[in-house]
């Protein structure tokens, strides 16, 4: 699964380089044997933003990084593209992420974080549950948040300077903490996501996805 994540990362533009991260030596021997680049990092990082902010400290020549998840082998590289293209076009903008119409079936779905946003397009809340409240069906479409990042490097490493808050220890939801401290976060609308691993049944149907069953 990393193998197709990392290939898919290394075919977007805008990407100087590609790197796994990870406090695993099972995981790194895995990317080195397909070739690919990996740094440890310390087992103790709480958080994937943690994680890759410890690594920034060490990249001082990067002015912005990408994260994205080793559970997405199906993502997109034009997805990662923008918002590397977004990032480099809009230093201002300190996070960037992404974001789909929800099916129906991710709706009641925790595992499928939806998120509703500004009339500017910044995240005003994230959450495992269905949002907003169809009080008047079709006012707004349920976006699914799409669980790819992008970072000014500044506004990484003071993110992950920041204490867990409320809300985000509440919903297990990392971006919060961004949303809590007054920090925006842009969300970029994309036509559609790509189904990432979280359950034994999305493995399968990704491995189905693969072989092109």
């Amino acid at each position: 699964m990393i193998e197709h994540v990392y290939e898919r990362v290394a075919r977007a533009g805008g990407i100087d380089r590609v790197v796994v991260l990870t406090d695993d030596e099972r995981i790194a021997r895995a990317v080195e044997g397909f070739g690919g680049a990996w740094e440890m990092t310390p087992a103790d990082c709480a958080s994937g933003t943690d994680r890759i902010a410890w690594a920034a400290q060490h990249w001082p020549d990067a002015a912005a990084v990408v994260n994205v998840q080793g559970d997405e082998p199906l993502i997109d590289p034009a997805a990662v593209s923008a918002l590397a293209r977004h990032l480099a076009e809009h230093p201002d903008d300190p996070l960037v992420t992404l974001a789909a119409e929800a099916r129906a079936d991710e709706l009641d779905n925790p595992n499928a974080v939806k998120v509703v946003l500004s009339l500017a397009g910044y995240a005003l809340y994230f959450s495992r549950s269905r949002i907003p409240y169809p009080r008047q069906a079709g006012a707004a479409a349920p976006l699914k948040h799409l669980g790819i990042y992008g970072y000014q490097r500044d506004a990484l490493l003071r993110l992950a300077g920041l204490a867990p808050t409320p809300l985000e220890q509440s919903e297990s939801l990392e971006q919060l903490r961004a949303l809590e401290n007054g920090i925006p976060l842009r969300v970029l609308r994309v036509a559609q996501g790509s189904p990432g691993v979280d359950t034994q049944e999305d493995l399968e149907r990704v491995e189905r996805l693969l072989r092109g069953d």
